[in-house]
């Protein structure tokens, strides 16, 4: 009975460590990715601070050029527009591919999260279960801050696509109805990327709590391991 106990009490002891050595890379990746999150966080907010400046330059440029009408200073208006809508259009897919990374990793941390939970079933540890239980709840809220995000975030280049396209059917138009209905897109324009500060804050916000609720769970293993 004792040789056989022996090797089963190596096996298992031997399997521990190694899920604790995957645990504490799991953590580490985690927090990293966590810092690479917040720095894209400041870029993206700084690249749309200067887009709404940008924009409202141009609608203090079209007011201008339009009243009375000069046709070579709403030629500028209009290739100005076309120069800021590509260069946000970009911008919106990269955001939507980030934001749908994030989301693919949330979906693993919540598998992760499960697989944790059973093993402190199986392994009979009410204590981890519990560190784990509250680490599944913060995962799972984080899951749906990413999908809101990446929802409004399609919606915003939806909204920004409609906008260019009305405005490519309204160059060269110098009619009092054709201007007071560009002045009308451009307006909009300014108001999404009012919105995309406001959400670059929000996310910043959730970015910096998952660090916070990472360090957490790295401390709650850390004790475990003892």
């Amino acid at each position: 009975m004792a040789r056989t106990l022996v090797p089963a009490l190596l096996v298992s002891l031997l399997t521990a460590g190694s899920a604790a050595h995957g645990q504490a890379a799991r953590n580490r990746a985690e927090r990293a990715q966590d810092r690479r999150e917040l720095r894209q966080d400041a870029r993206e907010s700084g690249d749309d601070w200067r887009d709404a400046a940008a924009l409202e330059a141009v609608l203090a440029q079209f007011d201008q050029a339009r009243s009375p009408v000069n046709a070579s200073a709403l030629a500028a208006v209009d290739a100005r527009l076309r120069h800021l809508l590509r260069a946000e259009l970009a911008e919106g897919q990269a955001e939507l591919a980030r934001d749908g990374a994030e989301l693919r990793r949330d979906n693993r941390e919540l598998r992760s999260d499960r697989r944790e939970l059973r093993e402190d079933r199986a392994e009979h540890r009410p204590g981890a279960r519990a560190d784990d239980r509250h680490d599944l709840r913060d995962d799972r809220r984080d899951r749906r801050d990413d999908r809101q995000d990446l929802r409004a975030e399609a919606r915003s280049q939806e909204d920004r696509l409609r906008i260019a396209r009305a405005l490519v059917a309204l160059e060269g138009r110098h009619a009092l109805a054709d201007l007071d209905r560009k002045r009308v897109l451009i307006v909009d324009l300014i108001q999404l990327a009012r919105q995309e500060v406001r959400q670059d804050a929000r996310e910043t916000r959730e970015d910096r709590r998952e660090l916070r609720e990472d360090r957490r769970e790295t401390r709650e293993d850390r004790r475990q391991r003892r």
